[in-house]
């Protein structure tokens, strides 16, 4: 829960470096957290064709910071970030960012900051 609340704290700081563990640990939060809105919204019966009410707040809510922790992500590796925009080419592009976010960051410093394993370990 510590890395969730990590990416929610750096809501849209779209500067500096997220390690594996940051996003892979905020994906699987997402992905619990959707689940359970979408059981509520179907007990309550808000079910739509695209996701109930609840499920659509939620996804509006945390967008911005699942795109941020995607920049930082891919920085950490170093790319740009516009490299998530790779993500609109249909199948493969998805396909690819998924082998970007799983790939292990550069070691020390790069253009885009200080490495986060050393901050963490230090």
């Amino acid at each position: 829960m510590n890395w969730y609340l990590l990416v929610l704290k750096k809501y849209a700081d779209f500067n500096g470096r997220a390690r594996r563990k940051e996003y892979w640990m905020f994906f699987l939060f997402q992905v619990i957290f959707s689940c359970a809105a979408v059981i509520i919204d179907s007990l309550l019966g808000f079910n739509s064709a695209g996701g109930g009410a609840l499920y659509l707040l939620y996804v509006l809510a945390t967008l911005v910071p699942a795109l941020a922790v995607g920049v930082r992500r891919l920085h950490d590796i170093g790319k740009s970030g516009w490299m998530i925009l790779i993500s609109l080419i249909p199948i493969i592009g998805s396909i690819w960012l998924i082998v970007l976010f799983a790939t292990e960051g550069e070691p020390g410093t790069n253009q885009y900051g200080p490495d986060p394993k050393q901050m963490a370990v230090a």
